[in-house]
């Protein structure tokens, strides 16, 4: 099941791309913004991250930390966020395979890779905005910089 607008976010803690150790609960007390992808390099994803890049400051500049999730292994992310200029962190889901993308809803079971899944944590640790798309459907990003809007006016 799906996590839904108003559950406590899962918790995840998930490897980086420099292998650094990075949990939801380490960000409790800012907003965080997270974006399961299914696989870094392809061409939909690296247009969704790389359109996340550029208009990052909408959310830093709300306060919100920006993490993207994905099965890849932690050295793949990392030649993913060179390549691409990426800044803020890339998790990586690999083992367990898609445990944190399964605790969300979010796993494609069959294909062993998560949905695009995108959920907006407030700074307590509910989730305030969702969105799931299927595995070929991008994601227009003007839902998750409206819910970023609605949070700040809200606090």
């Amino acid at each position: 099941m799906t996590v839904s607008v108003g559950d406590t976010a899962p918790e995840f803690s998930l490897r980086d791309q420099d292998k650094q150790v990075v949990s939801l609960s380490g960000l409790r007390g800012a907003p965080v913004l997270v974006v399961f992808f299914p696989f870094a390099f392809s061409g939909t994803c690296t247009g969704e991250l790389c359109q996340l890049r550029d208009e990052l400051t909408t959310y830093t500049d709300a306060g919100v930390q920006v993490v993207a999730i994905s099965t890849d292994p932690t050295f793949s992310l990392k030649a993913f966020r060179e390549a691409q200029g990426l800044t803020f962190p890339l998790l990586s889901d690999f083992w367990p395979h898609g445990a944190a993308a399964q605790a969300y809803g979010v796993f494609n079971e069959r294909a062993g890779m998560p949905l695009r899944g995108t959920f907006l944590v407030d700074a307590a640790g509910t989730v305030v905005f969702t969105e799931v798309n299927e595995v070929g459907d991008p994601r227009p990003q003007s839902g998750w910089k409206d819910a970023v809007a609605q949070l700040a006016t809200a606090a």
